[in-house]
């Protein structure tokens, strides 16, 4: 047997037809293709061509948004070293953000470049339209549309980070992000606060949109708590103060048949986080001195177990039914 014989087009057709459009040189090797068959493929004219370093796009016309996007995964990845192992190339920015649908995005066809994230250590260069972004350790990647990317937090701080004379975008991208259930607003402040991208004016006014929407959104969930799992209703938005003493905080929800508070936990964490812990915990240990209950929950439980809330919101009032006495507080509109 002839082992530099090449490939008869019947394979390359197969190949063509039931793998991805895009594949690496690494891949194709792997299933045949010899380099001379490669070479003749990929001429000017021909029926191939040479996308990336390495990549190759197994058709002549031009490539899709989706075509770029394996394309660039294909040249910023590692060969792989068994079947389970893990991404070290992530889509980022605006083209995973386009991949997750977001709406103030283009298309993939529209962006004239594809954000990759890897590793700090890897020795890669940006290529192409492919802009290399790197990280001390990747996030876990989310699968969108078979392709590895990062979570929508971290892929909107890369994509803002790119959109300095853009605070209309950037707004929107904000907003949209937890208006669409993507994600919390928490999660995207700590993002934009790792990279250092709350000294700028215009991303420190969209953040005060972000979490204003975000409490809202929160607060919504909290209605529909109370009235689809039928708790007693609560007062809401009250400031409480002992009688003719300190003023003890102010509380999203009271029960005062039940000395039961709950507070929306929608910390934003661009201030230090021990300071906040602190305040937080100065005003439970008041409280609960007081005989009063504290219940606290965060954006992400009401929006991932709501009905585990309520059951928490329920227990709460049922124990205080056979608790201690507590002592009388004003309740005051906030």
């Amino acid at each position: 047997m002839n082992h530099n014989t090449p490939l008869s087009p019947r394979p390359l057709v197969h190949l063509e037809r039931t793998q991805r459009r895009v594949m690496s040189i690494r891949e194709l090797r792997a299933h045949g293709v010899p380099a001379d068959v490669l070479a003749e493929r990929c001429r000017p004219g021909g029926p191939w061509q040479q996308i990336l370093p390495q990549v190759i796009l197994l058709h002549s016309g031009p490539a899709t948004g989706e075509d770029r996007a394996h394309a660039a995964i294909l040249y910023a990845s590692r060969p792989p070293h068994g079947q389970h192992c893990r991404s070290d190339a992530l889509i980022t920015g605006l083209a995973a953000l386009a991949l997750y649908r977001f709406e103030a995005v283009p298309p993939l066809i529209g962006l004239d470049r594809i954000d990759v994230l890897v590793p700090r250590q890897r020795r890669l260069r940006d290529a192409g339209e492919v802009k290399i972004r790197r990280a001390h350790s990747l996030p876990h990647a989310e699968t969108v549309r078979g392709l590895p990317c990062a979570p929508v937090s971290r892929a909107i701080a890369d994509a803002i980070a790119g959109l300095e004379d853009d605070p209309a975008t950037v707004r929107a991208l904000l907003i949209e992000s937890v208006r669409a259930g993507h994600c919390e607003s928490g999660a995207v402040v700590k993002e934009l606060a790792a990279a250092r991208l709350l000294s700028r004016p215009h991303v420190v006014d969209a953040v005060d949109a972000l979490l204003a929407e975000g409490r809202t959104i929160a607060e919504d969930r909290l209605y529909e708590m109370v009235r689809c799992f039928e708790l007693p209703d609560p007062v809401w938005n009250v400031d409480l103060r002992v009688p003719g003493g300190p003023y003890l905080g102010g509380v999203d929800a009271y029960w005062p048949d039940h000395a039961v508070a709950l507070e929306l936990d929608a910390r934003a964490p661009q201030l230090d986080d021990d300071v906040l812990w602190a305040e937080y915990a100065r005003k439970q240990e008041h409280l609960e001195r007081l005989g009063i209950s504290v219940i606290r929950v965060t954006p992400k439980k009401l929006r991932e177990s709501l009905e585990q809330q309520a059951m928490v919101v329920r227990t709460a009032l049922i124990d205080a039914e056979d608790s201690h006495a507590h002592a009388y507080v004003v309740v005051l509109p906030r």
